[in-house]
């Protein structure tokens, strides 16, 4: 038992950067998306839990790679190696689509907010939910963020202790997983994107790359007889850190793996539960958090809504600090400032601050009085259309040679990036011309 127990443990302390990327994947906008797809097609759009899994991995072992080898986060390398306008467009896109995702997601944590406490007004709840966020993200030290960002992602398995409220269809449940049910109509293909862009979000590339690093700082100065400095290229590089940087990508591909896995098997249980309760009485066209809380309770119970609006709870508070991390990783490295969460905020004022100003031009969202369902789809949408030109860059950073030196990506892995460029970028072209 005790070997046993010790093994969980170590595992447990494993797990970094992959979990946490994999949990902050299903955001409220991937969870508003997932939820509107299994109430508006049913089952139609499960497969897409399966098929997205493989390109899921891939790149963000890519983006994982790119920050252990070169020792700087995808800002970082496009600054170096690129030509400045491109790190500056895609520094706006991100920007821009990370507030509107942040604001959509503080919206939709307060709609949750007010479903359990109705007494409570929406403006105040957002207003204490991005403060209490932004307190933790300057206050918390490192290595107790990412203590506490692990076990937020392990509430979200409340989505899948919700299906088996429902009556489920099983067999029927694993024919759609694996077998294609394609729909040919506009709605359908925006939904296919919309999942396939909250899916593989752009910003959790650069998340991955620069936590990656952080990791690898934080492993050099807690075993410095075993470190190997960053960047690991070059032609000098001796066997013995060649062994150890091959070991450190390996645990860095165990915990992508988990954590792409972890995060599908929530995708795929809120499609089913929706699936099994919306869409089986017909209500097919959500907009609100409250109507998908409100139909959830008579239809699959009262724990079952509870555990749904957990969830949501959860996911927000560990998307948010991902979503603003991202957007301050990129920025920092665009104007060389200090970055990192293992800095304190004395030591990286303008990284903590960039994060501050994402989360509160986020707050202004819920002003507009536009449904948190239909803003988190269409943020969805946008990182759909957007991500085939960043995932070609990912694709080509892992390839360069002056970047990543004997550790460029290998024929397999390349062919599945490219098919994921090929299908999101004709998925975009084809939903602008239909």
């Amino acid at each position: 038992m005790n070997k046993l127990t010790n093994k969980l443990k170590k595992f447990w302390k494993s797990l970094g950067p992959g979990l946490i990327v994999g949990a902050a994947d299903n955001d409220p906008s991937g969870i508003a998306t997932y939820s509107i797809a299994g109430a508006k097609f049913g089952l139609a759009a499960l497969w897409t839990a399966i098929a997205t899994l493989p390109f899921m991995i891939i790149t963000q072992r890519m983006a994982g790679r790119i920050g252990l080898i070169s020792g700087k986060g995808l800002a970082g390398n496009m600054k170096k190696y690129y030509p400045r306008w491109v790190l500056l467009s895609i520094a706006f896109l991100i920007l821009g689509a990370n507030i509107i995702n942040i604001g959509a997601d503080i919206s939709a944590m307060s709609a949750a907010s007010k479903v359990l406490m109705p007494s409570i007004s929406p403006i105040l709840t957002s207003i204490l939910i991005s403060g209490f966020i932004t307190f933790l993200l300057i206050i918390v030290s490192y290595r107790s963020m990412v203590k506490y960002l692990k076990w937020v992602a392990i509430v979200m398995l409340a989505y899948v202790f919700a299906a088996f409220f429902v009556e489920q269809n099983w067999k029927e449940i694993l024919l759609r997983a694996v077998v294609p049910k394609f729909i040919l109509n506009k709605e359908y293909l925006m939904m296919i994107i919309a999942i396939f862009g909250t899916t593989i979000s752009p910003y959790l590339f650069f998340w991955q790359a620069s936590e990656t690093v952080e990791e690898e700082k934080q492993y050099n100065k807690e075993n410095p007889k075993s470190a190997v400095m960053i960047p690991a290229t070059g032609p000098h590089i001796k066997h013995r850190e060649q062994r150890i940087i091959k070991n450190e990508i390996g645990s860095m591909y165990k915990d992508v793996r988990f954590g792409m896995v972890f995060s599908n098997l929530i995708t795929f249980f809120i499609i089913v539960l929706c699936s099994s309760t919306l869409f089986r009485s017909g209500m097919t066209n959500i907009t609100t958090i409250e109507e998908i809380a409100s139909a959830l309770e008579p239809l699959a119970g009262h724990y079952s809504n509870l555990l749904f609006l957990i969830g949501l709870l959860a996911s927000g508070a560990l998307a948010i600090p991902v979503l603003a991390g991202s957007a301050a990783y990129i920025i920092a490295e665009l104007f060389n400032w200090r970055w990192g969460f293992a800095n304190k905020f004395h030591r990286a004022r303008e990284f903590y601050m960039i994060m501050v100003i994402a989360t509160v031009l986020g707050i202004a969202i819920p002003f507009f009085n536009l449904h948190p369902v239909q803003i988190l789809f269409y943020t969805a949408v946008i990182y759909g259309v957007i991500s085939p030109a960043l995932v070609f860059l990912l694709i080509h950073m892992a390839n360069n040679p002056k970047i990543m030196g004997q550790y460029t990506s290998r024929p397999l892995s390349n062919f599945i990036a490219y098919t994921l460029f090929l299908i999101m970028a004709f998925s975009s072209i084809l939903m602008l011309l239909l």
